[in-house]
């Protein structure tokens, strides 16, 4: 009989408001997961305070059909769960929403819109009766409202119970408390409310061949997989689990199965300036070797940065960034380090950088991280977020190929030098890419066992005549361009033509763009409008591509994925006369950086910023490209 209320299916946003410390992140985390098994595309983001518990927090689930994973800024409804925010909370829900309480106490009635539904359910008054304990009457009131929600949300009740089986298989007693709650808030909705509501999920094909997985495990993932051997690390938000999964991931596949020592080494260092100093000391050893930190980090390794990109020592460095300066806000995103990375330590450096867009990029590129910082004998960072390290997304399966070979780039053998037929010159006898020949210590007598970060000559030697200073420094700057062509390719989507009866008069109707990624510079029509951004910026991009063009603007977009920037962003920046440079900072670091180090003016370049710590949604890209340019930075 509720056929005929159906107005949506698969389409809607929910907010999640409650109070940190409480164990709603489990209710939250089996809510997205069952979305997911039902085949549903999916996205949820985790707005936690950065104290144990007590103050706010909440929880974002947006399902699209089309598959948009980009925050929603309006929501269907709202499960309010904390008095001290109902305000708040209640002016979120669009117009004709609901909110989802508990009624086990009466709702102020200055609260109430005339515009919203809202849907009483008495949580606590019902854990109370079902629980003896004070605590796991907090904890199932959780599992109850999403009880409530699978009724509301015609959710397959078979798929949850499913998934608390697999997590509670050997704490039996847990698996009947959270079945009881489940069960309690399913059969309160189902009896007392209209379900389901105008909105609802239907099953789909959608996540076939995909996973849940957030940004920091596929990093660690990926460190394994490229061989890391060696990690250092201090603890820190929001990249601790990016160590806490690469020691998981050792315990289970770097034990020798004779003898049962560990094929690795992970240490807890005294603060970030040692993590790094660790991490290049077992580099120039001949390790794979890595740390993970964030900004705060980034600030304390910079000195040790320009020691590794001096002296020519490889490094890996996974910077999951958030809100600075200072202590900033460490549970809040941001795209805050590219300046800081880009050009760490005192001194005249250029360093290697990775922006990856998703945890499958994390997976991907910390590979390539690894390869590039030994092929180019320098420290590499790759810059992911806390949305995109800390949030789960659904992403393409993993795919591994057995065939791959490390690049250990150039490292002479005991025979190589050996056979030399002379002494070895550290810094001498560059290649193409710049590089020189390096040694890794106890190899043979002739290699070198000491190396610097004082001045010094192409030999290895000590130096202060300006001369040999500049012909090393400058080898460096050249080395730095080279891997311009080794750095992973910016990725282009270039608007669609217009219909060819409505050439010049732009698109007819609405329409989605041709999603084309590319790494060439080829357009498929020159479009009037660029868009440049980077990292966890490309879901509300791809997203505002779409609204733009149904409102008749055209644009071709490219993620830039490294920097140095390779000769495909010079050319977009070439083709296009207004380009819009979308990034999660105040100070506009991007468009600084491609000032800097690109042909491009400035004046062709407006920033689309969002700072404030929460991911980024398309409607502030779709804002930024159609407000007036006096309006504008």
């Amino acid at each position: 009989m509720h056929q005929e209320r159906i107005v949506r299916t698969n389409d809607f946003a929910l907010k999640l408001a409650n109070v940190n410390g409480t164990g709603s992140a489990s209710a939250n985390s089996l809510l997205m997961q069952a979305i997911f098994r039902m085949g549903v595309p999916v996205s949820g983001k985790n707005l936690f305070p950065s104290n144990i518990q007590g103050l706010p927090t909440w929880y974002e689930v947006r399902v699209n059909k089309s598959g948009h994973t980009a925050r929603a800024l309006e929501y269907d409804m709202m499960v309010a769960m904390n008095g001290e925010t109902y305000a708040r909370d209640i002016a979120d829900v669009r117009s004709g929403g609901y909110v989802l309480y508990d009624s086990s106490w009466p709702l102020d009635p200055e609260l109430a819109r005339p515009d919203v539904t809202f849907l009483g359910v008495p949580l606590a008054a019902m854990c109370n009766q079902i629980f003896k304990e004070p605590r796991e009457r907090i904890l199932m009131k959780n599992i109850a409202y999403l009880g409530s929600l699978m009724a509301l949300l015609d959710i397959d009740r078979a798929i949850v119970d499913r998934m608390l089986e697999e997590k509670f298989s050997k704490k039996k007693s847990l698996m009947e408390s959270n079945h009881r709650a489940l069960a309690a808030g399913f059969e309160y909705a189902r009896d007392h409310l209209d379900c389901p509501l105008p909105f609802r999920l239907e099953k789909m094909p959608a996540s076939d061949d995909r996973i849940l997985i957030d940004g920091n495990t596929a990093a660690a993932l990926g460190c394994l997989y490229a061989g890391a051997t060696v990690a250092a690390w201090y603890p820190i938000t929001p990249a601790t689990s990016v160590m806490d999964a690469f020691k998981g991931f050792c315990q289970d596949h770097r034990v020798d199965p004779e003898t049962g020592k560990n094929n690795y080494c992970i240490l807890q260092a005294e603060d970030e300036l040692a993590a790094i100093g660790m991490v290049i000391g077992a580099s120039w050893n001949g390790a794979r070797a890595f740390t993970s930190t964030a900004g705060p980090g980034i600030s304390l390794m910079s000195e040790l940065l320009g020691l590794a990109y001096y002296a020519e020592i490889p490094a890996v460095v996974i910077d999951v960034q958030r809100t600075g300066p200072s202590t900033g806000m460490p549970t809040r995103t941001q795209q805050s380090d590219i300046l800081a990375c880009a050009y760490a330590s005192h001194g005249d450096t250029k360093h290697i950088l990775l922006f990856p867009a998703n945890p499958h990029e994390c997976f991907t590129l910390a590979v390539e991280a690894f390869d590039l910082a030994e092929r180019f004998q320098t420290p590499v960072m790759m810059l992911s977020d806390l949305d995109i390290g800390m949030n789960d997304w659904v992403c393409p399966r993993l795919q591994w190929d057995d065939s791959y070979r490390p690049d250990r780039g150039r490292v002479l053998t005991a025979a190589e030098l050996e056979a030399a037929p002379r002494p070895f010159e550290r810094y001498a006898g560059e290649n193409a890419d710049q590089v020189t020949a390096r040694t890794l210590p106890g190899v043979h007598s002739k290699g070198a066992f000491f190396t610097r970060g004082s001045g010094h000559n192409r030999f290895g030697a000590y130096t202060e005549i300006p001369a040999e200073y500049q012909q090393v420094m400058d080898r460096l700057l050249r080395k730095h361009a080279a891997a311009a062509r080794a750095v992973p390719r910016a990725v282009r989507i270039d608007a669609a033509a217009p219909p060819l009866d409505a050439r010049g008069a732009g698109p007819r109707g609405p329409g989605a763009p041709t999603a084309t990624a590319t790494a060439t510079a080829t357009a498929l029509a020159p479009a009037p409008i660029g868009i440049v951004s980077l990292g966890g910026c490309d879901p509300a991009v791809r997203e505002a591509l779409e609204i733009l063009a149904s409102q008749g603007v055209r644009a071709n977009y490219l993620r830039v994925r490294a920097f140095p920037f390779g000769p495909e962003v010079e050319a977009f920046l070439a083709e296009h006369q207004r380009i819009f440079v979308v990034e999660q900072n105040r100070d506009a670091q991007l468009r600084t950086l491609l000032t800097i180090e690109t042909a491009v003016s400035k004046d062709k370049l407006r920033s689309i910023l969002s700072y404030g710590g929460f991911p980024l949604s398309s409607r502030h890209v779709v804002d930024g490209v159609m407000t007036p340019p006096a309006e504008v930075r």
